[in-house]
């Protein structure tokens, strides 16, 4: 959980995209979030978490539908979401943030 704390406490916004790699929505959000990343450049961060590897923290955030994504910044959540989204619509909203 530390580690948590590390990757939100940062000055540029941190999107976080909670996945499994047996739901085929998540997979549908990989391509999506490539987009995001590439579009946001160094203004923001893109860190995909699988749920499966990190049960304990996916517990701690609630985390219960998939794709589950938030976007944080100084420490704080600003912004979450269950369910896939367009790269045009996280890219704004992250950009509200930068």
């Amino acid at each position: 959980m530390s580690k948590f704390g590390e990757l939100i406490e940062t000055q540029v916004p941190v999107l976080l995209d909670f996945y499994a790699e047996w739901d085929d929505a998540c997979k549908g959000m990989h391509a999506v979030l490539r987009d995001v990343a590439a579009a946001l450049g160094d203004k923001a961060r893109v860190i995909k978490i699988d749920v499966d590897k990190n049960n304990e923290l996916a517990e701690a955030l609630r985390v219960k539908g998939l794709p589950t994504l938030m976007i944080y910044k100084n420490g704080e959540m600003k912004w979450r979401q269950s369910g896939e989204q367009d790269a045009n619509t996280l890219i704004g909203l992250v950009k509200e943030y930068v």
